[in-house]
């Protein structure tokens, strides 16, 4: 172990060092994408989009490792509640939030060790805090960045080299351009109307006969607050897409997809992410052919082998 790397608490004056880390891991998933600073500092101190989860938290750590006054390796941990409110799959447990480090190159050669060095510390932080169980993820704060993706070799790596091993199910991160949605390839439903309203998590587009919703696509353009990023090129989220069973290739679906790209061309986005399980041909290939791509695979769930 080089005598040079140290691990301590993160400083504020840290954080140009510690976003550069997050935003060459987010770029190596999500073409285009990185997060500001402001983003980083606030995921540090609390989460407003886990409305769920973040009220369960009752302490934050984050930890980096340092060699000749450069930030090589970061983490961010979290401990949850014991008490009854805790939902029952965090109640007293420890998380590796996040962790990341650069791969070893000519430039930093001993990368590996100060990963190793700060998972160590990570550990001993679980330890301390007395959790009942042990998880890890890579929940970044930018949008598509959750679990570990398959680019991310290193963090699978330095993970499972300290008994974490994914208990979750892999999920395929897929994108789109805009201009690829809505090619119709068959004829819409007859009498069939599209109507924009507010849906759970965006805003849907519902096709309706008579009144029977028989199929909807669902848009969040709202990914984060616009300050919060460097750079995003305009980004979206689909966040449903469901046709009833007796119009399925109909063209219905291309038909609702059409009206999604036309509102989100207007409001500037001109890519559109999404998730399906890894392993469910069907529901891959289906947007395929909607002009998807596969981005990345993310295996969730982290679990410590020696805490369960």
């Amino acid at each position: 172990m080089p005598s040079s790397l140290r691990v301590r608490p993160f400083r504020r004056d840290d954080r140009d060092q510690v976003t550069e880390l997050v935003n060459a891991h987010v770029a190596a998933v999500v073409p285009g994408l990185s997060v500001s600073v402001n983003t980083v500092l606030s995921q540090l101190q609390r989460r407003p989009q886990e409305f769920i989860l973040d009220p369960w938290v009752a302490e934050r750590v984050t930890l980096v490792a340092e060699q000749r006054q450069h930030v090589v390796a970061a983490a961010h941990l979290l401990r949850y509640r014991a008490d009854a409110a805790t939902g029952a799959d965090y109640r007293d447990a420890g998380v590796i939030e996040w962790f990341v480090f650069r791969p070893p190159a000519s430039f930093w050669p001993d990368s590996e060790s100060a990963a190793d060095l700060l998972m160590a510390a990570c550990l001993a932080q679980l330890t301390r805090w007395g959790v009942s169980r042990r998880y890890a993820d890579g929940q970044l704060p930018a949008a598509g960045i959750c679990g570990v993706p398959d680019q991310w070799e290193h963090i699978r790596a330095a993970y499972r080299r300290t008994g974490f091993t994914p208990a979750g199910p892999a999920e395929a991160l897929l994108i789109a351009a805009v201009a690829d949605l809505g090619r119709p390839a068959g004829a819409a439903v007859p009498g069939a109307n599209v109507q924009r309203t507010l849906g759970e998590c965006g805003t849907r587009f519902s096709a309706r006969l008579g009144d029977d919703v028989i199929g909807y696509v669902e848009v969040d353009t709202s990914l984060d607050r616009p300050e919060r990023y460097a750079r995003n090129g305009g980004l979206a989220d689909l966040a449903g897409l469901h046709v009833a069973e007796p119009y399925q290739g109909s063209g219905l679906e291309e038909q609702l997809l059409a009206h999604a790209a036309r509102w989100l061309r207007m409001a500037g986005v001109d890519r559109v992410l999404t998730y399906a399980t890894a392993d469910d041909i069907e529901e891959t290939g289906q947007l395929v052919r909607h002009g998807f791509q596969e981005l990345s695979r993310i295996e969730r769930g982290w679990v410590h082998r020696a805490v369960r």
